[in-house]
């Protein structure tokens, strides 16, 4: 395992090398290992693999022994995994761009690793309103009571407002950074993330010494959607990056739930528009937590339950269970044997694996249980 992690991180450092490619370079040749070790030219078989970017494989591969690379990068940052790590998030590592690398700073438990954690994240304007601001302290406090753990950016205004407020009610929050962990962005935040550190967990794509870039956040995004059992806005005006959480949310199959604003308020117009494109209107604290209904058990049971007699499923679940039969398939043969599309499978998987009717193996496989 030890080896196939420095593999990923290996491949990770080469520039033009993204998530994507990665994913197409383990389905040519089976793992990165064997990929590394390839020729030009049956690198040249990868989709996407042209001249230019084969040739700086080949430079990267002359002046870097990947397994020495591992050994010096950790000694930058203490604390990364890639999906060969058991600890690799599951609902992120199910994505179809899962990233190589994820640096993090705290403790992540067991059940955020297996994807069984009760995980909701609140996102929002940087320049929340006072009524933004109070509806997002009393969400957060009636989420953390009723045990679920705050997913954010620790971006000013809506972000900042949920991390404080689940801290101040003694509860558990994950944070997920645009920069590098040993930055901190917005300044002002310097306390409370290392509050997030002590008490809860940051994690970042980014290794440590990258800076706040632009383009970096919206593709944080996708992580804080990934790691949520559904998301929150409380206050977002028209372009807001939060609605970029709430459209990667709804690609990955999880419920969106909006809290309507003024029309007069123009830092809830976007939270308006999503309203009025289908996502579920908060009518309160205890309409939300009936919306959330009960917090999802934190521990579920080492071997698989067989389902119950009448197990009412939506026809492309049928689809995914008929597909694995017997036998073990990888998430990329379900998906071409099923027809659908690759996030629906990934969401179809994991709502039989916890239904307890589908066990995931390592390398993205599954099969049927009991």
């Amino acid at each position: 395992m030890e080896s196939e992690r420095a593999y990923w991180l290996a491949w990770a450092q080469i520039s033009g090398i993204g998530p994507i490619l990665l994913q197409r370079l383990r389905e040519t040749f089976g793992d990165l290992i064997t990929a590394w070790r390839a020729t030009p030219t049956e690198l040249g078989q990868v989709a996407g693999l042209g001249s230019q970017l084969i040739q700086r494989i080949e430079e990267r591969r002359r002046t870097c022994h990947p397994l020495e690379f591992l050994d010096q990068h950790e000694g930058r940052n203490p604390q990364f995994l890639t999906p060969a790590d058991p600890d690799y998030p599951y609902l992120v590592r199910i994505l179809p761009d899962p990233p190589p690398v994820l640096y993090t700073q705290g403790q992540i438990l067991a059940t955020e690793a297996a994807g069984r954690a009760p995980t909701v994240a609140v996102v929002g304007t940087r320049h929340p309103s006072p009524y933004g601001r109070r509806w997002t302290e009393r969400l957060v406090e009636a989420l953390t009571h009723k045990g679920w753990t705050i997913v954010s950016g620790l971006a000013e205004g809506i972000d900042t407002e949920a991390h404080r407020s689940c801290l101040k009610a003694a509860g558990r929050t994950l944070a997920v950074l645009g920069t590098g962990l040993d930055q901190v962005y917005p300044a002002s935040n310097r306390h409370l993330q290392a509050e997030v550190a002590t008490q809860g967990l940051l994690v970042s794509e980014h290794p440590a010494g990258t800076p706040p870039d632009r383009g970096h956040f919206p593709r944080r995004n996708r992580i804080i959607a990934a790691l949520s059992r559904a998301v929150i806005l409380t206050e977002a005006p028209t372009g807001s990056g939060a609605l970029i959480t709430a459209q990667f949310a709804a690609d990955y199959g999880r419920d969106v739930y909006v809290l309507p604003g003024s029309l007069d308020n123009p830092q809830s117009q976007g939270c308006l528009e999503l309203i009025q494109q289908g996502a579920q209107v908060i009518l309160g604290v205890d309409h939300l937590l009936e919306l959330l209904g009960d917090t999802p058990a934190l521990d579920t049971p080492s071997r698989p339950q067989p389902p119950p007699p009448a197990l009412e499923l939506e026809p492309a679940a049928w689809q995914v269970l008929e597909a694995l039969g017997t036998e073990t398939l990888d998430l990329d043969t379900l998906v071409a044997t099923t027809g659908l599309p690759v996030n629906q499978v990934s969401t179809l998987v994991l709502e039989l694996e916890l239904l307890g009717v589908v066990r995931a193996l390592p390398g993205l496989r599954y099969e049927r249980a009991g």
